[in-house]
């Protein structure tokens, strides 16, 4: 037996025979040519087509990977009109008289490593990204467009690195898991990879090797196990803790449209993160009680321009319709640090987590924070609609946003439209400051959530994005749990109701201490309620 060890990104075991991918070699050779011009039409040429399938992709892959999700194949769209990707094409074609082929594995593979050479995992994991996009037009350029192996009966899948592309369109009945020698935990692979249900190990580096091709193995997604010719008592463990995990879901089940209580019979709201329209119906599905963080900052992403009023009214609307009496959380623009759209326009900056993003952005561009405010507020019509501001540091902040709403809702009332009168306004408690003077806050808001995950990393000063130092991010730290705590009883004390909406509201080993500090909702991941559920009732 063989047992390497990789990085879990995707839980749950499979057994199988491994298999690695194999990928039709592109041969680009540095041929030369006779005429720049065409040689540029026919790179521009390939550039639509490539445009058309990712436009197609996208279209198709919603249901299978969500709406979010193949908003990345939007984004690889975007790099294709991106000057970053196409100048320097043009120039290599120009200066060298070479064909498109070659210019195009040139200049991508530049920008991949200069994204790769970053000192930040969030940047590392967009190389893919710019690779996926030039293998896509080198193979339109050379009529040499790829299929994924095909492959005999059911496999555990193995390669260096698997693209997005390559993952989004996995034949989920043929293969079992995913494991590589590369790959980032928050790269779009590893996330399509959980959203798909496939187990997925990455970082084996080259002890997965090709000699291990056609090998009986068994893995296991959560401890990033791989287990190449296993003995007859790891088979048996692992088979054991699948059989354990499948009853565990099946007594989860019983707790489906049941209240979240206590054990001292208290009630709690488990509510669900979604960030677009085909998200709420995973909300749904996992009996989330409402949505506790709608991300509208996607419904700017993947896109060369603003989103409009009306589009974005229709988004909301749908969203609310869909929840019914449900509450659902809109939580304004959170454009800025890792969530970036070129046609903002931002200013570069040294470290973008503290700069211009969030709330601040709004507040220096009223005119497009009126046009989303007036969007939710159209859409509150439709449903239980709450708004909730990011990044929000002081009074005075919070004020001006709320003068702002109040500036939407007299905008539509002069013009007849419709809106709900009713609409909750809060705020994301996400740095030391806001937790700090919660008090004076409470008695300006309706309710607080707690953004912990940027909480966490301005609290112990620790980049949330650099794995190199996730060693010194303790996200139990007795300071955070302080400042949670101090962030629900003001809440209390002004009759609010607070929560959390950030990655510790999923933590199992913090729910007894949530349970115990008071809050009164948690919003997660869809797929962590009913197990809050049961766990909460414990406690």
């Amino acid at each position: 037996m063989i047992t390497l060890q990789g990085k879990g990104v995707s839980a749950g075991i499979a057994r199988g025979r491994l298999s690695f991918l194999e990928r039709t070699s592109l041969s680009v050779e540095k041929r030369p040519i006779e005429n720049a011009d065409e040689e540029i039409e026919r790179f521009n040429a390939a550039r639509r087509t490539a445009a058309n399938q990712l436009d197609a992709l996208s279209e198709t892959m919603m249901d299978k990977i969500g709406e979010e999700n193949a908003l990345l194949f939007e984004i690889h769209r975007m790099i294709l009109e991106d000057t970053d990707f196409c100048d320097p094409v043009i120039e290599i074609i120009k200066t060298e008289n070479v064909c498109a082929e070659y210019a195009v594995n040139t200049a991508g593979s530049r920008l991949a490593q200069e994204f790769a050479d970053i000192d930040d995992d969030y940047m590392k994991a967009r190389a893919i990204d710019m690779y996926d996009v030039s293998k896509r037009v080198i193979e339109i350029l050379s009529g040499n467009e790829q299929t994924l192996d095909r492959h005999d009966g059911q496999v555990i899948l193995a390669a260096d690195d698997f693209t997005p592309s390559e993952t989004a369109q996995l034949d989920r009945e043929k293969v079992l898991a995913l494991v590589s020698r590369q790959g980032a935990a928050n790269s779009h692979t590893a996330i399509f990879a959980r959203t798909m249900g496939i187990p997925a190990i990455i970082s084996f580096g080259e002890f997965l090797s090709g000699d291990l091709s056609g090998k009986q193995a068994i893995l296991d997604g959560e401890t990033g196990a791989l287990y190449v010719d296993p003995e007859p008592e790891i088979i048996r463990e692992l088979e054991e803790k699948a059989e354990r995990q499948r009853r565990e879901k099946e007594s989860l089940e019983k707790g489906r449209g049941k209240p979240t209580l206590t054990g001292s019979g208290r009630p709690m709201k488990l509510f669900a993160n979604i960030g677009s329209v085909s998200d709420a119906d995973a909300a749904l599905a996992g009996d989330a009680e409402g949505v506790g963080l709608f991300r509208s900052e996607f419904l700017y992403l993947g896109r060369d321009s603003y989103p409009d009023e009306d589009s974005q009214y229709e988004s909301y609307r749908k969203v609310l319709e869909k929840m019914g009496e449900r509450q659902v959380v809109i939580r304004t623009l959170d454009i800025g640090a890792d969530k970036q759209a070129g046609y903002f326009r931002l200013p570069e900056e040294e470290n973008p987590a503290m700069g211009m993003r969030a709330i601040r952005i709004c507040l220096t561009r009223p005119d497009l924070f009126k046009t989303q405010l007036r969007a939710i507020y159209r859409a509150s019509a439709h449903g239980n609609a709450a708004i909730m501001f990011p990044m929000i540091c002081s009074v005075d902040e919070l004020r001006r946003a709320k003068e702002m709403a109040k500036e939407a809702r007299e905008e539509l009332a002069a013009k007849n439209i419709p809106f709900s009168a009713d609409v909750p306004v809060g705020i994301m408690i996400e740095t030391p400051a806001a937790a700090i003077i919660s008090d004076l806050l409470a008695k300006e808001s309706d309710f607080f959530s707690i953004g912990t995950n940027d909480l966490t990393q301005y609290t112990l000063a620790v980049d949330r994005q650099n794995d190199s130092i996730s060693s010194f991010c303790d996200t139990h730290h007795e300071a955070i749990l302080r400042l949670i705590r101090l962030s629900c009883e003001n809440a209390h004390k002004a009759g609010l109701w607070c929560g959390i909406c950030g990655s510790l509201g999923a933590d199992i080993g913090l729910t007894k201490t949530f349970v115990d500090m008071g809050l009164d909702e948690l919003s997660v991941e869809p797929s962590y309620i009913l197990k809050l559920r049961a766990l909460i009732a414990e406690c």
